[in-house]
């Protein structure tokens, strides 16, 4: 079986985890911290932000995959892709550049969620029609 829009859309997102990595490291290798963080809140806030991209992207690319395999809603699953990546990108960025609240953590929240919310939907609503 092919999974062509769940592997282009990991493979993004791979890309962006792979540098929030690199932006964690390049912190601790600057300010010397090995485990934890140190009290160092520049180390915490990315730390922070690395964590949060990891809680809510897998789930999301699963239900990305199962969707794949089971319909053929390309448009459905490349807007909850594209949801989940610009999503997480602008969420990223806001809680790197922000001290609490800003536009980009809503706004990228929002569209984590509406990601999440449209292909567990579209999931649910194509088993029913398979179990049926």
């Amino acid at each position: 079986m092919s999974l062509p829009i769940t592997a282009f859309y990991a493979s993004l997102l791979g890309l962006c985890y792979l540098y929030l990595s690199l932006a964690v490291i390049a912190i601790r290798r600057k300010a010397q911290i090995g485990i934890g963080d140190g009290g160092n809140h520049d180390l915490m806030r990315i730390s922070r932000v690395h964590a949060n991209f990891n809680e809510y992207v897998p789930i999301t690319l699963i239900m990305l995959a199962c969707l794949e395999s089971i319909s053929h809603w390309d448009g459905v699953m490349h807007l909850g892709a594209n949801a989940l990546l610009f999503g997480r990108v602008l969420h990223a960025y806001g809680l790197r550049h922000h001290d609490g609240a800003s536009w980009q953590r809503f706004v990228g929240m929002i569209m984590t969620f509406l990601s999440m919310l449209i292909l567990a939907a579209t999931n649910l609503f194509e088993l029913h029609f398979l179990v049926v």
